[in-house]
């Protein structure tokens, strides 16, 4: 079995000893980057299967959120919960200047810079959830209260009814 190359969120995880399961799958170059694909690909429910999308707000504060791969994310309560006026996505050619990471591979650990994040609440009603580990292909497991608990996750309601 061919060992798995760690990648920045994966290393974060080691390095406060937090418990985790790597999970890859074969991607090729003309394959969607679309989570319900990855879900598939896992052989996992799309429920269980998270993304990390990156908002910028109205005071320019870059903030994370972590949502179903079939959802919707809903900016206006995302501005809410986060107590800004608006927020809006970041473009896709700024993904990797601001996280490190690229559109398909963004992980809400190991950024360049830990920005506030945010979960949809239903994800701790899950033993455990799957997000990118930070490159196209690979995937972590993980408890999500674990999540909360080491980067202070705030669980809400952020996705559109």
């Amino acid at each position: 079995m061919k060992k798995i190359q760690k990648t920045n969120a994966m290393r974060f995880l080691d390095q406060h000893k937090v418990e985790y399961k790597a999970h890859t799958y074969e991607h090729k170059e003309n394959d969607p980057v679309d989570g319900v694909h990855v879900a598939n690909m896992l052989n996992q429910p799309v429920e269980k299967v998270y993304k990390t999308l990156v908002t910028v707000s109205n005071t320019k504060e870059y903030l994370v959120y972590m949502i179903p791969v079939e959802k919707e994310l809903d900016l206006k309560k995302c501005a809410k919960v986060a107590g800004v006026k608006s927020c809006e996505m970041i473009h896709v050619k700024d993904i990797n200047k601001i996280t490190g990471y690229i559109r398909g591979g963004c992980s809400p650990l190991g950024m360049k810079k830990q920005f506030r994040t945010f979960m949809y609440e239903d994800s701790l009603n899950q033993d455990t959830i799957y997000f990118s580990a930070g490159k196209i292909g690979m995937q972590i497991e993980m408890d999500p209260k674990d999540l909360v608990d080491l980067i202070q996750v705030q669980a809400v309601d952020i996705i559109k009814e």
